[in-house]
């Protein structure tokens, strides 16, 4: 019970991290391997999944009842998320992924220093290419990522939402609100290749899914009140711990 207690309380943290800027899995899927040591990783990696899916779905709705977004090429790109995840998926499990994981932190870090060097990067939303464009490049985003998140997973909502305003043109606020949508495709990617293999812990995901629900509501609503300058804060926040929990994770530990 303290187990579930603890993963509980990780999962609703995780979710209003997520519904603004991405990097829940940094505070779920870390506390999973640790008080589940001796747990598959595909297991603890697909109960991770159906946690944050539902979740980010919730933060997906909420987020498009206030801010326009370009569903024609959102669907085109939200196809491409989901066979990225599931491919990704199928990868994990017979692909072993530490080269990945010495490469992460050393992307991330490219990501933190050019946000951080660019102050008005996302602050305006001014989407620069054709219609046409701006399908190709977000389905070019979204299938790439998602063959990295079913395949690894971490920070894909932070990257999808730094892709979206670096090549797209759009601001923070209308990133994390098409991140959302594209990062629940890909989380749906990986479990439809999951779940059927029994690579899920209903018992311990059923709480973890209710708690990260909630948290998604809290981070939404902060989302949508202090706007892009806010989810840019925190997005450099979470990068800059994603950078030292991956880089920890793939060179010290």
């Amino acid at each position: 019970m303290i187990e579930v207690a603890g993963v509980t309380i990780a999962s609703f943290a995780a979710g209003c991290l997520n519904a603004i800027a991405g990097g829940g899995g940094l505070v779920t899927l870390p506390i999973l391997l640790t008080v589940f040591p001796r747990a598959p990783a595909a297991t603890l990696f697909g109960t991770n999944k159906a946690c944050m899916v539902l979740g980010t779905v919730w933060a997906a709705h909420a987020y498009t009842r206030r801010v326009a977004l370009p569903w024609q090429r959102l669907l085109v790109a939200g196809f491409a998320a989901f066979a990225g995840g599931s491919l990704g998926a199928v990868a994990l499990t017979f692909t072993s992924s530490d080269w990945l994981r010495k490469a992460l932190p050393v992307v991330l870090a490219i990501v933190f220093i050019q946000t951080l060097l660019q102050p008005r990067l996302g602050e305006i939303h001014a989407p620069p290419h054709t219609p046409r464009g701006q399908a190709v490049r977000a389905a070019a985003i979204a299938g790439g990522l998602g063959l990295y998140d079913g395949f690894f997973g971490p920070g894909t909502g932070s990257f999808l939402i730094f892709f979206l305003v670096k090549w797209l043109g759009y601001d923070f606020l209308h990133a994390s609100a098409a991140a959302k949508v594209l990062n629940a495709a890909t989380n749906l990617g990986a479990l439809v290749v999951l779940a059927p293999t029994g690579n899920i812990w209903w018992r311990l995901a059923v709480p973890m899914v209710v708690a990260n629900v909630a948290g998604s509501l809290l981070g939404t609503h902060l989302t949508l009140r202090h706007g892009a300058g806010f989810v840019r804060i925190v997005f450099l926040a979470v990068v800059a711990c994603l950078i030292l929990k991956t880089g920890w994770d793939a060179y010290l530990s």
